[in-house]
């Protein structure tokens, strides 16, 4: 407790622990519904999308955030097109659109001088190095995103188990399958700044594993895998400042160690991968 009390004496680090624990909420939040549709590592391509849109708009000296958002939207969109083609199962959608866009990112990096220090950052997270102005998008495009899904909770409920019986009901699945990559996007780009291209999809993937492993309604394993999401920020943030580690990989490990407890702890065997 000391210890984050001396953390909380800098400025830096007050930002950085404000803007994780946003960006970890929503992600933790969204990974629920992603992880029960199998659509957990869209977090992954997304990111690699997040990584070229970023070196261009490094390159042409555009504002990375408002040029990020849109075109890994798109590619969020076009994803759930892909995967609704049964010729094209999701991780091979995924593949193709990561690969793609990771490629277009290293190429256009090798292209530009002088630039490749702030791509980086997105690349491999800088959540330390995160302004005020990164912070004050990132609380506020994320309680946008957390309104959003607390006010479509039941019907996400409902397209995340069953589309056909959602749609039976009258739920526009197409509607709220779009909202989901939309904030799911948004969320993708904010944690770039935090987590980097590599490791952002942990945000996703953990706690809703985790929550799967204690909880066995979709309300408690929501709930539990924000409360860890923020928990796992909060004791990595502190792990790396006590052990001069990068923020962004001691979030993962103790997320990790976190998921491997609860293995442990667990009785009962993971119905979910």
């Amino acid at each position: 407790m000391s210890m984050l009390l001396e953390m909380l004496s800098y400025p830096f680090l007050v930002r950085a622990l404000l803007g994780g624990m946003m960006v970890s909420l929503c992600a933790a939040l969204l990974g629920v519904s992603l992880v029960l549709k199998r659509y957990s590592m869209i977090g992954d391509g997304l990111s690699h999308v997040s990584f070229g849109a970023l070196s261009l708009a490094v390159a042409l000296g555009w504002s990375p955030l408002w040029v990020s958002i849109p075109i890994v939207t798109l590619a969020a969109f076009l994803l759930l097109r892909l995967t609704d083609n049964s010729k094209v199962k999701s991780d091979a959608a995924i593949a193709m659109i990561s690969a793609g866009a990771l490629a277009f990112g290293v190429v256009i990096t090798s292209l530009t001088t002088g630039m490749t220090t702030d791509v980086s950052s997105y690349m491999f997270g800088s959540i330390l190095a995160m302004s005020r102005i990164d912070v004050i998008l990132s609380v506020f495009l994320s309680v946008v995103v957390l309104c959003l899904f607390i006010f479509s909770y039941h019907k996400i409920f409902a397209v995340t188990f069953d589309e056909s019986f959602a749609r039976a009901s009258g739920v526009r699945v197409e509607s709220y399958k779009v909202l989901i990559a939309i904030l799911t996007a948004i969320t993708i780009v904010l944690g770039m700044r935090m987590m980097g291209a590599m490791l952002i999809s942990s945000l996703i993937i953990f706690p809703a594993l985790t929550s799967m492993r204690l909880f066995g309604s979709f309300r408690g394993v929501v709930i539990c895998s924000g409360v860890l999401a923020v928990f796992c920020l909060v004791i990595g943030m502190v792990v790396s400042y006590a052990a001069s580690t990068p923020a962004g990989a001691s979030v993962v490990l103790v997320d990790m160690a976190v998921y491997a407890l609860a293995v442990i702890l667990s009785k009962k065997p993971a119905k979910h991968s």
